[in-house]
């Protein structure tokens, strides 16, 4: 089998037209072609092109392969394999913490394994969790255990569901993940499109499916089950995990996959001397535009276009204050959603259905920190970025009026240096409601003079984007762990043997696909140190990247 890549054609193309292209590109007989990635370039709105990655079928590889070119390679074997299996006689099992993608994923591939892992959240089910989820979003009332941050399915089921990433991934995990996707019940085209995504109640099923798979191989699920301590013996090796009720689990073996709102766990996990360092993240807000201008910028006379959807954007401006300014999470027909997992605080993030029909874009608008930006500076210690988090989130939270109603600011006032006192046509989509505000109150002064800036910048890449009633709502500030927990080559933290670090929460990844990929790297680390079976796949770091996504 062989990969071409970059066969490019008109975006109404007829389906013959694929055909004619690939045979004029091997100058040979196909015996047979898969997709394997479709994109488009819409550089250019009044001619968008599709371009193909196909795998490809033919008699004579070799002959083939010497006069191909770049564009012409082995396809590469993405079948999963599993390192290793558990004994028949399985004296420990091990404990995963966190049902989000990454705790997902390390658990069934232990359950494929053969291992039967526990698995601890401290949340409830998915649907559970959703109807808390709603009581914030409807009325306001936020459940410290169970929202969009807590829960079956992690952040992320309250999400666009985007399944891209920037990751190195030598090993093709993210092929394993869009597979388990697709047996869960996601549409096929997530193995193939160029920005696959699912959407927050399609992945509400997934994650029960997910579960019942696990389950069905001798995984066993706990809610409600919050994990407040470790039990570490002298030597610095794990031996098992205290629960919230004080029920101890023994085990020898336990996936941190927490993450990046557990500050609580985090706590604890510093006061029992794990080792963990201060990292940046990015800090900002949700802006809205209407979906159609996005549409009309983008792709022209092609907007609406069935192969196209709605669609999106992706900005960087770099300010003259040395502070880079990003689009973040960008959810094209969606809605900016109350994403609060602490009383007194307020959090904003972006969700879209599969459909993505809402009327209004919305996307992060944020500004990276460091931990010099911190309290304290970078000697103040790994918890000091959730001091920084929690410190604007509790300027939002006045902001709005002292409820979980958002601050928001209409560009033109926000560029003018006044606060708003009403909004104009763009009607923003967050509940439980916003109050008309000033938003420079609820953001370090470095970030209100790099987004003031990137605004204009932007607008001259993407016209309109700078359109004065444009809206935004405040404050974004968990587009990434503010710390990372260190772990080595053996996926296990540096200081105490046979406890994990992955994910999100322990700086190792930065969205669903890429928690998906760590998840299923720190279980194979598991799956090794419980059988001996040798080393894990060195691939190099595998964390998030400078630009996270969600």
């Amino acid at each position: 089998m062989l990969r071409l890549h970059e066969i490019r054609l008109p975006l109404d193309h007829p389906p013959e037209a694929l055909h004619a292209a690939l045979a004029e590109r091997l100058g040979a007989p196909a015996l047979g072609f898969t997709v394997v990635r479709r994109g488009y370039d819409a550089r250019n709105p009044s001619r968008i092109m599709l371009s193909y990655t196909l795998d490809v079928a033919v008699a004579d590889e070799a002959a083939l392969l010497g006069r191909g070119g770049s564009m012409l390679r082995a396809a590469p074997d993405m079948r999963y394999r599993h390192v290793a299996r558990a004994p028949e006689r399985l004296e420990e099992r091990p404990v995963v913490v966190g049902t989000g993608p990454c705790g997902l994923f390390a658990a069934l591939i232990l359950a494929q394994s053969g291992f039967r892992p526990i698995i601890l959240d401290r949340g409830k089910q998915v649907r559970e969790r959703t109807k808390d989820t709603w009581d914030l979003w409807r009325r306001g009332i936020l459940h410290p255990e169970s929202n969009v941050q807590f829960g079956e399915g992690g952040a992320g089921t309250f999400s666009d569901g985007k399944l891209h990433s920037q990751i190195r991934d030598p090993f093709h995990f993210g092929r394993k993940v869009l597979e388990e996707f697709v047996k869960a019940g996601a549409p096929e085209e997530i193995l193939y499109v160029s920005k696959p995504h699912i959407g927050t109640f399609r992945l509400v099923q997934m994650v029960e499916a997910m579960r019942a798979t696990i389950e069905g191989l001798g995984g066993e699920y706990r809610f409600g089950s919050r994990v407040d301590g470790l039990e570490i013996d002298a030597a610095r090796r794990l031996a098992g995990v205290i629960l919230h009720t004080g029920e101890r689990i023994a085990t020898r073996h336990v996936v941190l996959a927490i993450g990046h709102s557990a500050r609580d766990t985090f706590a604890m996990l510093h006061g029992q001397g794990i080792a963990m360092t201060a990292k940046p993240f990015s800090i900002g807000v949700r802006i809205e535009h209407p979906q159609s201008l996005i549409d009309r910028q983008r792709f022209g006379p092609h907007a609406g276009h069935p192969l196209l959807g709605a669609a999106d954007y992706r900005l960087v401006h770099h300010a003259a204050n040395g502070r880079s300014v990003y689009s973040f999470c960008m959810c094209p027909g969606g809605t900016v959603v109350a994403a609060a997992s602490e009383p007194g605080r307020l959090v904003t993030n972006g969700m879209s259905q599969y459909s993505r029909n809402e009327r209004n874009a919305n996307a992060g608008i944020v500004v990276g920190v460091t931990p010099a930006d911190y309290p304290g500076g970078p000697l103040a210690g790994p918890l000091a970025g959730i001091a920084f988090q929690r410190h604007w989130e509790e300027r939002a939270f006045a902001a709005g009026g002292g409820t979980y109603a958002a601050p928001a600011q209409r560009v033109g006032d926000f560029l003018a240096g006044r606060p708003s006192t009403h909004l104009g046509e763009v009607a923003p989509s967050y509940r439980p409601g916003v109050t008309p505000a000033d938003l420079s109150t609820c953001l370090p002064d470095f970030a209100v003079a790099a987004i003031r800036e990137a605004l204009p910048a932007f607008d001259r890449d993407l016209p309109g984007f700078a359109l004065a009633d444009a809206v935004m709502t405040g404050v974004e500030t968990r587009t990434s762990s503010p710390l990372r927990i260190e772990r080595g080559e053996d996926c296990q933290s540096v200081n105490v043997k046979g406890l994990f670090p992955a994910g999100e929460g322990a700086g190792y990844a930065g969205g669903i696909l890429s928690a998906g990929v760590d998840g299923i790297r720190v279980a194979e680390a598991v799956a090794l140190a419980m059988t001996d079976g040798g080393p894990v796949r060195s691939s190099g770091r595998q964390g998030e990247s400078s630009v996270p996504y969600a």
